[in-house]
């Protein structure tokens, strides 16, 4: 099976995600500066979802350009990557409903690495697919410590939320900052192979 559909089917997700998203931030309640500084949490947490979104999308955009074929493996990991990412809405609703309590701070948390342990179990099934040969493999050489890095951090956050939920939310910031910068291993190898000739050569 080609990369196409899954591509695509991924791509009109998130745009959904993001639209739902947005369609549930709240109005400010006065046409002021005021008003509009008071739901100033909310909007901070939709830009630091709409980064999310974006950082996954990007990486995931890199990965499959790796891919010449998919399998059923890939197709699952893909779709609980979705299905993680697909609860954005929910939580960032109830971050605003419970005014940033512990649990839903936690929850965000439990999102976030649920879809980072998707990404990696995504990883994994494209390059077992393609095998150690492979581009992706070559790339990310079977070790991505910083996803690995990444997700131990969403996990210390979900228990420090009932601590202070501020440190958990301080932990989220500093995980996507340290992603806004992409992965260039990927796109390095994809040169290489080009350079190569071998590029565009289905395994």
């Amino acid at each position: 099976m080609k990369t196409d559909r899954l591509n695509a089917f991924t791509d009109g997700v998130l745009a959904i995600v993001i639209t739902i998203i947005v369609l549930e931030l709240p109005l400010p309640q006065q046409p002021t500066f005021a008003g509009l500084r008071a739901e100033a949490p909310m909007l901070l947490a939709y830009l630091l979802s709409f980064i999310n979104i974006g950082i996954f999308w990007n990486n995931h955009h890199h990965m499959l350009m790796t891919a010449h074929k998919v399998d059923g493996w890939v197709l699952w990991a893909n779709l609980a990557l979705l299905f993680f990412l697909s609860l954005l809405p929910f939580v960032i609703r109830w971050l605003d409903e419970a005014e940033f309590a512990p649990l839903p701070c936690a929850a965000y948390g439990v999102v976030l690495a649920g879809a980072s342990l998707s990404y990696q179990a995504l990883e994994a099934a494209l390059i077992r697919l393609h095998g150690r040969d492979g581009a992706l493999a070559k790339a990310v050489g079977g070790n991505d410590m910083k996803a690995r890095i990444s997700t131990f951090v969403y996990f210390a956050a979900i228990g420090l939320a009932f601590v202070d939920p501020l440190i958990s939310i301080l932990l989220y910031v500093l995980v996507a900052a340290a992603w806004l910068i992409p992965d260039r291993r990927i796109e390095r190898q994809m040169i290489a192979e080009h350079r190569d000739g071998r590029g565009d050569r289905a395994p």
